[in-house]
């Protein structure tokens, strides 16, 4: 649903999948299925904006839940809710204690008022489930309690509401968290900006300013929205969107985005993003959509809990009915035992196992500049043992540098540089910027003089006349077929070949005057990052390119890989991708985001890199690096694998505390407020251990030693 088209609501109160099922049920009858987005981390609801507001928060409060319209810069519950929550649930825990020390006719008046205060918004929402055909945790509490009661056992009873209500408020503490975290990326960006009219800045709200208008950004401020420098100079922090700590210096004609800090000096700059298009707002849209998208895993916990509530209710039932209808058991202490199960039976620990870690890892990246698209991405890339990446602009800067000039005439190396320099400003070539570079440093880049009857010669190179005299500059076939090619040459051309080098040849009718070699540059820290990735559990690296063989081994060697594939179109790439996942099973691909989109699309996991901005990158990829820093690659596969460990502690947590319980039940030992704090504890635990993602960081980054994984 497009969010133009719609409005946002915050519905409290969704802790686990089984009561965002009853808040699903209930907007089924209202809405239709499908017709709108609910995101159960976020707790945020999108409907189309031709429903009336009171009816939509007319069905949430008939359901069980509050809902109210979400405004900007309020990304939560409110905290009034949430403090008259603890407010009562603190006075549910004085009122059963007091109830327990005083052991009189008194106390159960106390249970009572306890179960009430405490118990008040259980019942609401196990009404709200029963009235749209569900069981939820909500039912299992309120029957509970009701059974308790029933029995005699008021203070356990009351034990039970108070526990309950309890982990309840903790859990939306906990909870909240994550949410906080993800929020925090849009409170980076000002609402309001300084408009430059007429030569006066006007203080005005980001959502009023439009595209094309120019804004002042005073020194420490932060950029209010994206925009291309026109005028001054200084050193942005961009690490809200790329998570580069490094300043960026910025001049005239930069591009800047919302949210990063600008430093000392006063920039103006024209807007070319609405605030809704900001590069850091579609990062926080794409991590909620993402957080949407659920992982195999979760899918199959979700399944799991389907398939086991109904059978533990079953079982309560036959716990309570068989034992006195066919032994003659004793039928309270038998429904006691069921009611015990019927609190055990509720799955919250379990279905919230995933969820929480998977966003908070999605939520920790993105503020670190890595965006991942999803949960079953981390899922993947978890299990990648293979990973593609193409040499230029990835692992190299692509940025080609002059390495050697070589005279085969009387002509010196600089007049050398000076020609090359002048027929390549008319070329589009990516060695023009290179060549025309190294005659600036050389020469001083003046007198340039314009090159007449320039021509290019598709796949081979160009030519020019310059001061009357016609030259040639291209590749080793342009020289041959100018006719007069010596085998020296040939020989010299070779020899810089085999150093990985690209070389160009210049010449006249004469033949071969000078050959300028060229290199690409390797990106800072690239070794380190190919040794990490090693060591965060990926067991073969592969280096793709469209270069020669001599190049890319060249290149290969320097940055300690063996397995390369040389000479690939960017099509040749997605086949070798393919292949790959033939042979491996599941592979990621790392490129740039534009010339390798196939190959991107083609992976088991696309990463793109370098991309702040770009929105091809953005919807091309799985995973986007915001920075040129091939750095973040081993700490997102790091924390993919620290997460689904993450995943599976919580999961094994969760079960493990069900199997304990169940068999006490069985056995007679287990209580109802025993069987409460178990299932709410293990949420709890789940909560706790699954926010330790927040916090990962790749060992690397507190050491300059190669460490394996942390654990």
């Amino acid at each position: 649903m497009s969010r133009s088209e719609s409005r946002t609501f915050l519905v409290s109160g969704v802790c686990c999948s089984t009561e965002e099922g009853v808040l699903r049920k209930a907007l089924d009858s209202l809405l239709g299925a499908g017709t709108y987005g609910f995101n159960s981390v976020t707790c945020e609801l999108r409907v189309d904006s031709s429903w009336d507001e009171s009816r939509i928060i007319g069905v949430l409060r008939k359901a069980g839940f509050n809902g109210r319209r979400k405004n900007e810069g309020s990304p939560g519950p409110p905290s009034e809710s949430r403090n008259w929550e603890a407010v009562a649930t603190v006075v549910a825990a004085l009122l059963t204690v007091f109830g327990m020390i005083l052991g009189s006719p008194l106390a159960k008046m106390l249970f009572a008022c306890a179960m009430i205060a405490g118990g008040w918004r259980v019942v609401r929402r196990a009404w709200g489930a029963l009235r749209t055909g569900s069981w939820d945790m909500n039912v299992l509490m309120t029957v509970a309690a009701i059974g308790a009661v029933a029995i005699g056992k008021w203070e356990e009873a009351a034990a039970v509401v108070t526990l309950f209500a309890v982990s309840l408020v903790i859990e939306s503490y906990s909870s909240e968290r994550s949410r906080r975290a993800l929020h925090s990326l849009l409170s980076m960006t000002p609402e309001t900006a300084l408009v430059m009219r007429e030569g006066i800045g006007v203080d005005t709200p980001t959502t009023e300013i439009h595209e094309g208008e120019l804004i002042l950004v005073k020194p420490g401020s932060r950029v209010p929205l994206d925009g291309c420098v026109t005028d001054g100079t200084s050193r942005v922090d961009e690490s809200a969107v790329t998570g580069e700590s490094e300043r960026v210096f910025k001049t005239a004609g930069a591009e800047v985005f919302a949210g990063t800090l600008n430093g000392n000096g006063a920039l103006q700059v024209r807007v070319t993003r609405v605030a809704v298009d900001s590069t850091i707002a579609r990062i926080t849209a794409l991590v909620e959509e993402a957080q949407s998208r659920r992982a195999p895993v979760q899918q199959q916990v979700d399944r799991f809990a389907r398939v086991y509530t109904p059978a533990v209710l079953a079982l309560a039932f036959l716990v309570a009915t068989i034992p006195p209808v066919l032994f003659d058991a004793p039928a309270i202490e038998w429904l006691y035992r069921a009611l015990v199960l019927l609190v055990i039976a509720c799955p919250c620990a379990l279905v919230i196992s995933t969820p929480v870690a998977l966003v908070s890892a999605m939520t920790s990246a993105a503020k670190r500049g890595v965006l991942i698209k999803g949960g079953m991405h981390v899922e993947n890339l978890a299990q990648i043992s293979l990973i593609a990446m193409d040499k230029t602009g990835t692992l190299t800067k692509g940025s080609p540098r002059v390495t050697d000039v070589v005279s085969l005439d009387s002509v010196s190396s600089a007049e050398l540089l000076h020609i090359v320099a002048a027929i390549e400003r008319q070329s589009e070539h990516h060695l023009a910027d290179a060549a025309v570079l190294a005659a600036g440093e050389d020469s001083g880049g003046e007198g340039m003089e314009k090159v007449e009857d320039f021509e290019t010669i598709p796949g081979r190179g160009v030519r020019g006349r310059l001061k009357g005299i016609s030259y040639y500059l291209g590749s080793k076939l342009l020289a041959e077929s100018e006719g007069h090619y010596p085998p020296s040459v040939n020989a010299e051309v070779m020899h810089l070949e085999g150093e990985g080098k690209t070389v160009v040849i210049l010449g006249r009718e004469s033949g071969p005057i000078g050959l300028i070699a060229f290199r690409d540059t390797i990106r800072h820290h690239a070794r380190q990052a190919v040794e990490e990735v090693r060591w965060a559990g990926v067991r073969r690296v592969v280096m793709l390119s469209g270069d020669s063989s001599a190049a890319t081994r060249a290149i290969a060697g320097d940055l300690g890989i063996t397995d390369i594939a040389f000479g690939l179109m960017p099509q040749d790439k997605a086949s070798y991708i393919d292949r790959l996942e033939r042979e491996e099973g599941k592979v990621a691909m790392v490129g740039d985001g534009i010339n390798d989109t196939p190959a991107l699309a083609s992976a088991t996991v696309g990463i793109a890199m370098g991309v702040a901005g770009s929105d091809a990158a953005l919807e091309c990829a799985d995973v986007v690096l915001m920075s040129d820093n091939i750095e973040r690659l081993p700490y997102l596969l790091g924390l993919s694998r620290f997460t689904l460990r993450v995943i599976r502690q919580n999961i094994l947590l969760a079960l493990g505390v069900k199997v304990i319980f169940l068999s006490l039940a069985f056995a007679g030992v287990a209580t109802l407020w025993m069987a409460v704090l178990a299932d709410d504890g293990a949420a709890l635990l789940v909560i706790v251990n699954a926010l330790r993602t927040l916090r990962y960081s790749f060992p690397s980054e507190h050491s300059h030693v190669l460490l394996p994984e942390a654990g």
